[in-house]
């Protein structure tokens, strides 16, 4: 499959993520029912999130609106609980040192956008995500670059796994960890491909390495929050992504709960922009909270 159609086919699927139902992220919370997410307003939703480990903030990549809401988020949760960590897709694993240097004022933020090759790697505007690192820089948050290097994504996008060097794995998790087994995920991004693939757009034998690649992307931002969490359990977890990774809990929720094995660990969505009304093809609900802008 060429790289253009790999990266296609990731923003398209992504996509189509953002539109379907999606899930409960937590498994070892109480269930919240569809009743309990439509009665909160806000408010409601804002006392709710104050009570979580980690919280997802489902973005729209492309939506203004939804950026704005995760700020909002984010300044309210900070009053309740200064102890707070941005996790951010945005960012590549590699430029971590980066991140840390802006946060203490040693490079600007051009600086930033450039050593962090932000244009190249996620490429949506920067104004989006700006306000998020600033609020961070100005109360001290640590900000955590979640994302796999694009350079090994694509490589096991066309050759698997297997092809990585040592020097490549470092910045994934080790092979063993990287779970391909959840049938109802592994549904959910198939119907997406062969959707592609019926066009003429993808390789319709394509389709292993494409799904092994999206759970590389999840089980790699999984273990970064994770890591943290372990080593700072009374810091509360802010992560930003987009909805396909944090969908029904498949993505990145259900692989930081199996690294934590902490039956104490609380986890929340948040989608924006959703009804919580909307049906649910698969029979779960479509986030813990839905934020209306």
């Amino acid at each position: 499959m060429k790289t253009r159609q790999i990266t296609k086919l990731f923003a398209f699927s992504l996509g189509i993520f953002c539109l379907c139902s999606t899930p409960a992220c937590a498994q070892t919370a109480p269930t919240i029912t569809q009743n309990e997410q439509q009665q909160l307003n806000k408010q409601g939703i804002l006392e709710e999130l104050a009570k979580a480990d980690v919280v997802y903030l489902g973005e729209t990549h492309n939506s203004t609106l939804d950026h704005k809401a995760q700020l909002e988020i984010l300044e309210a949760l900070y009053q309740q609980n200064p102890k707070i960590a941005v996790a951010m897709e945005m960012f590549q694993r590699p430029f971590q040192e980066i991140i840390d240097q802006y946060l203490a004022g040693k490079i600007t933020e051009a600086e930033l956008i450039e050593q962090t090759e932000y244009e190249q790697r996620w490429g949506f505007p920067w104004e989006y995500y700006a306000p998020l690192l600033g609020f961070a820089k100005a109360h001290q948050l640590p900000v955590l670059a979640l994302n796999t290097p694009t350079e090994i994504t694509r490589k096991v996008a066309r050759q698997g796994l297997e092809s990585l060097t040592a020097a490549e794995r470092q910045y994934i998790p080790p092979v063993s960890e990287i779970h391909t087994d959840n049938v109802s995920y592994r549904q959910m991004i198939q119907e997406v491909y062969e959707a592609h693939a019926q066009a003429g757009h993808v390789n319709s034998d394509g389709f292993e390495r494409f799904f092994t690649t999206q759970v590389l992307w999840d089980e790699t931002m999984a273990q970064k929050i994770a890591e943290f969490y372990q080593v700072n359990s009374d810091y509360q977890v802010v992560v930003v992504a987009g909805k396909g990774h944090i969908v029904y809990g498949y993505g990145i929720p259900s692989r930081v709960e199996r690294r934590l094995e902490n039956n104490q660990l609380v986890q929340r969505s948040v989608l924006f922009g959703v009804s919580a009304d909307e049906p649910s093809n698969r029979g779960e609900g479509i986030a813990d909270y839905f934020w209306q802008h």
